[in-house]
Formats: structure tokens, sequence, C-alpha cells
């Protein structure tokens, strides 16, 4: 619960650096799970971005414009979604008909129909290209945010628990288990803690006073909670 920003299905992330992660993590999670979910998927994006311009148009174009014109762009249904992923994943899948134990291929599946938020055809994929490069955190980032996404909050936390025996100081994992612990199973003392780690073994992350203030954010929640507890 890495997905959730625009994927890149064409990079193989067998490397991530600390910070790239970090700001993934914050879209993906802390503006889904600010939404009210990062186990769903957030708006659907349009199958082919338009584009845009600085200048607003004039009082005189507008008027000029169709009344349709001016309707915001349709968004894809889920099953939309589903249709473009199958189209954009066939020559992939094709290719893995002869080359079934690639982790890079099975690896770009996956980040397809992550990104058009089919999140349990995604998790199949991130799962087998685990199976042939175990180590890989960035698969097994994407791999856990799926799972969350479908409602596997233990299942996504086994995951980045996975990756912490690899990398005990990987900043994106430690602040994903965060996120996941604080929004997906209310636990704000394990969220803290894996927050002030990631801060303790990164003194100088550029994104720190963005961490410290989602841990006064997550005491502040903590404390309202229980007085509204107390009262009721």
């Amino acid at each position: 619960m890495d997905q959730i920003p625009s994927t890149d299905v064409s990079r193989q992330r067998t490397a991530w650096t600390t910070t790239p992660i970090l700001v993934m993590c914050v879209v993906c999670l802390a503006a889904g799970i600010a939404a009210g979910y990062f186990l769903q998927a957030s708006a659907p994006v349009p199958a082919q971005a338009g584009p845009t311009s600085s200048q607003s148009p004039s009082p005189s174009q507008t008027a000029a414009q169709p009344a349709e014109q001016m309707r915001p762009e349709k968004m894809p249904t889920l099953d939309e979604m589903k249709h473009m992923a199958d189209s954009k994943a066939a020559p992939l899948l094709a290719k893995l008909n002869s080359d079934e134990k690639n982790p890079q291929l099975l690896n770009q599946i996956g980040l397809i129909y992550e990104s058009t938020h089919q999140f349990k055809e995604a998790a199949g994929y991130f799962q087998k290209a685990l199976q042939y490069d175990s180590r890989n955190i960035g698969i097994r980032a994407d791999y856990a945010s799926c799972l969350y996404y479908t409602g596997d909050v233990d299942g996504a936390l086994a995951q980045l628990n996975q990756s912490l025996s690899y990398d005990p100081k990987h900043v994106g994992t430690l602040f994903n288990i965060g996120m996941i612990r604080w929004k997906g199973k209310n636990d704000v003392d394990g969220a803290v803690a894996a927050w002030q780690q990631l801060l303790q073994y990164h003194p100088d992350l550029p994104q720190k006073d963005t961490i410290e203030h989602m841990i006064k954010q997550a005491k502040v929640a903590k404390t309202s909670a229980l007085a509204n507890k107390g009262q009721g």
C-alpha cells in the first residue's frame, strides 16, 4: 500500500533511491489515505491527458465554446480501465509466454495493472516477479500497496517487514509501515515508532519536516480519539 502517481511501465525498478521512493510514498499513501482510502482506487485517470495552458480563456472565447466542450472529460470506469490495461499488457504477456521467469517483464505487467487500479491482477504479477527477484524492494513495495488496496493490511505489512530484513534503514519502507499502521491498523504508537526510527536513521532527510508534522498529526488524532471515547 506502494499507486498511487502516474507509473512509467517501461521503468525497471531494480534500485530505488531514497528521495524518489519517499516522494512516491507521500503521494500514494499520504494523499490516498487522507482521501479515505489507500485500499481502493482513487479517482480514475483519463485514458489520455489533454494539453494544458497557463492562460485562461477570455469571456468571449468561453461564450463561443459549445456547452459540450466546457464539460469536464468523462473519467473511464474501472471496467474500461481494465480493458485499457489488458490491451496495453498484451504485447508483454505474449513475451511472457516464452520468458515466464523474467522478473522485469512480470514487474512491467504488474505496473500496467497497478496504474489502472487493477490491484488484484497487479499483485499477482508482482508476487511472481518476487519469486525470481526476492530482494527487489521496489517490486515488494508495489506488491504491498496492491495488497493494501485490496484490503489485506496485514499482508501489506508483512511484505514491508520482509523488505526491512534486506534493508532495515530503507526510507520508503519505514514511511509506508508508519502510514499503514496509522491508517490501516489505527496503531498510532506503531506508526510513530516507525517514523521516529526513520528520522533516527536519516536525520538529514529533506522531508524531515513533513514526517515530523505527520508524527504530530498522528499523536493529536490519538489524543482526540481517546477524549471522544471518554466522553462517550
